[in-house]
């Protein structure tokens, strides 16, 4: 039984494989959209950011109507808008056009981006729901490794070779919309709606343990407590959730890793001396792979080492890292093989914690009556962070230099590890019922004793 469920959370995290592919398919092909189009540096701006405004849209979306129509079903129209969009991009005429077709794969991303760990959490048993949500982000880096390599590969085609490496994203967006059609909604939301004998049924499927019927009246009480309405999210008892959920999520997206996700080929490119497009688009798999790997590395230790240490040694070592990359620019002429050793180096931190760690917290934090509310307006300020961080990096870089970009995103990596440290809780090992009736009690979430 518990193979199921392991089942049912892959299908799920092929909504995240696209996530990572959209997000990072833009790398490679803006150094032949640049040429094409003949971009400046807010035109392409614009475009590695169209994907972005297009995400806040998706996730405002998200919690109302996974709220009414389920998660699953949201996540089949976020499937079926990859496959549009990812037609779309291939087919532009002008960059107006292009941002179009990203703007509608952003909202897939939105949408994604909230319920895939959402509907994980709701359908998996706690001892194992950290390293099944984490399966999103796993699926994320996978994405963007794959992305990476798409790119790469096709590179030789010339100019207009990022139209195919947009159009390759149609064959994972049908294979997602088509294997997730078969997964079951989750048990939550269906005694949410007073389907008792179906979320029975899901929950005998994923091979929950104990009394089934003790945990169908613990989620009863549990929904029965909460009115489900949006001012609920911002009452006393939830409001120390909601700044962690929020702050963590804004602060993932500001210390900056998305400046190597989206302009990793431009930086190597136009700020490493005698670096081809070719060799910046290696270093981009390279970068992808170690991505890959820091990611299987933190689901596997994530339930037995936890959440917040994992984001403190995340933060502690982003900062370390981005202080010596923006000393190595500063430093002229930037060699290459330290300056990818330290982008190397603020990957794999990422990767083992603010990655992962700050979406499997989202999604335990809140009560089920609003989860879906609360993560979506967590979700919603992660996209706009990453939006501003994302629309500001080349002018940042043009304003202060480089260096005083990556300084500016050690500093932010500073704060993070002190957020965490001081406020953020401990909700390994326990159930979601546990977690909710912690913050009704007034009391911050300590760690279970189980693992």
């Amino acid at each position: 039984m518990r193979s199921k469920v392991y089942l049912i959370s892959g299908a799920a995290a092929l909504g995240g494989l696209l996530f990572g592919f959209d997000i990072a398919v833009i790398n490679g092909a803006l150094v032949f959209l640049r040429k094409q189009f003949q971009l400046s540096d807010l035109q392409t701006e614009v475009a590695a950011s169209g994907l972005l405004l297009g995400c806040v849209f998706g996730a405002s979306l998200a919690g109302v109507l996974s709220d009414r129509f389920g998660r699953k079903r949201v996540l089949l129209w976020s499937a079926a808008l990859f496959l549009i969009s990812s037609l779309g991009a291939a087919l532009p005429r002008n960059l107006s056009e292009f941002t179009a077709a990203r703007l509608l794969g952003g909202v897939a991303i939105g949408m994604e981006s909230m319920l895939s760990p959402l509907y994980v959490a709701e359908i998996s048993p706690a001892r194992i729901r950290g390293r099944l949500v984490a399966l999103n982000q796993l699926a994320i880096v996978l994405g963007i490794l794959c992305a990476y390599l798409v790119s790469w590969l096709l590179a030789g085609l010339g100019e207009s070779s990022w139209r195919w490496m947009f159009a390759s994203a149609s064959l994972p967006s049908l294979l997602f919309l088509l294997s997730f059609a078969r997964c079951p909604e989750t048990p939550r939301w269906l005694i949410q709606r007073a389907d008792i004998a179906g979320a029975r049924s899901v929950l005998m499927l994923v091979g929950s343990e104990g009394d089934l019927d003790g945990q169908i009246r613990e989620i009863q009480e549990t929904i029965a407590s909460e009115r489900g309405s949006l001012a609920e999210v911002f009452e006393p008892r939830l409001r120390r959730p909601l700044v962690v959920a929020v702050a963590l999520a804004v602060l993932q997206q500001i210390t900056g890793i998305n400046t190597i996700l989206f302009y990793g080929s431009v930086i190597f490119t136009e700020r490493v001396a005698g670096q081809s497009a070719a060799s910046a688009l290696w270093a981009n798999v390279l970068i992808g792979f170690v991505n890959l790997v820091a990611t299987v590395v933190a689901l596997a230790i994530i339930d037995r080492v936890g959440r917040k240490p994992l984001l403190l040694v995340a933060a502690g070592g982003m900062a370390v890292s981005e202080f010596c990359l923006g000393l190595l620019f500063w430093l002229r002429p930037a060699s290459v093989v330290p300056i990818l050793a330290l982008v190397l180096s603020c990957v794999v931190f990422f990767a083992v914690g603010l990655g992962p760690g700050v979406w499997v917290l989202m999604s335990e934090l809140f009560p089920t009556r609003i989860r879906g509310r609360a993560m979506s307006l967590a979700t919603i300020s992660l996209w706009i962070a990453c939006l501003i961080l994302t629309l500001t990096f080349l002018s940042l870089a043009r304003a202060i230099t480089v260096t005083g970009a990556f300084w500016t995103y050690a500093a932010v990596c500073v704060v993070t590890f002190l957020f965490v440290w001081k406020i953020t809780p401990e909700t390994k090992g326990k159930t979601l019922e546990e977690i909710e009736r912690s913050w009704k009690s007034g009391k911050i979430p300590e760690p279970a004793s189980r693992s």
